[in-house]
């Protein structure tokens, strides 16, 4: 009973492709044997053509039936040959579409947590860290002075008193003793307004008159030699020798 209600093996189309060829290949094995009747008829009827001609006539004979069966072996073979590409065509298609469903089911596990929306805010997120590293390496690149606050003008008179410093030194070098005149309050001042402001003068005698000379002005004094002449001084006294 078993061998009546057995089930059949389902046959793949690798396994009909292979099938196929198969009998394609005993097809062409057995055109090729009529083939070489049909040869072996012809050089019979060729040299039995003018001795024997009855010879000749049954070779005749027997090569046209080869021939009926070489060119029926043929279609068949041309047909086995056509079902078999079709087969592995219909195979080409059905492997390939097999690999596109995978593929699309690999897609949608990929995209199954991830839409549009979701790439919109990871997105954003990694702009929004890219602004905060910028900005953290920003303040970290600044140089900072901690515990010490400048004062702006201050650092304007320092480097005044340090130009003057360098220019007297430069002044001193070249045998020119810096003066510095004292500031007047009464310099930038203007005239108040009274009645001897734009007086003119009497006209008479004393108009084109000369000043009278006043004291010799008196050179200034070497403020800063005396100053050297005293630091020298204290220098040599450091060191133990006499005074000049």
């Amino acid at each position: 009973m078993n061998l009546f209600f057995a089930k059949k093996e389902k046959t793949t189309p690798k396994d009909a492709i292979i099938n196929l060829r198969e009998t394609l290949s005993m097809l062409e094995k057995r055109e090729a044997h009529i083939q070489s009747k049909i040869n072996v008829e012809s050089k019979i009827a060729r040299e039995n053509a003018t001795t024997n001609k009855r010879a000749a006539i049954a070779a005749l004979k027997r090569k046209k039936l080869y021939e009926v069966q070489r060119d029926k072996m043929s279609g068949t073979r041309m047909t086995i040959e056509a079902q078999a590409m079709s087969i592995e065509a219909a195979n080409v298609n059905l492997e390939t579409l097999k690999a596109m469903q995978v593929g699309a089911k690999a897609m949608k596990q990929i995209h199954a947590g991830m839409d549009a929306n979701t790439v919109d805010e990871t997105l954003d997120q990694i702009r929004e860290q890219m602004d905060i590293n910028n900005e953290i390496s920003d303040a970290i690149s600044q140089p900072q002075l901690f515990g010490a606050e400048m004062d702006e003008d201050e650092l304007a008179a320092e480097l005044e008193e340090l130009e003057q410093e360098e220019l007297d030194k430069q002044l001193l070098a070249s045998g020119t003793v810096p003066v510095s005149l004292p500031k007047s309050p009464l310099r930038n001042t203007p005239l108040s307004g009274g009645p001897l402001q734009n007086a003119p003068l009497p006209a008479g005698p004393l108009r084109n008159a000369p000043l009278p000379a006043g004291p010799p002005r008196k050179a200034p004094a070497p403020v800063e030699a005396e100053d050297e002449d005293d630091e020298l001084a204290e220098l040599r006294e450091s060191m133990g020798m006499p005074a000049m």
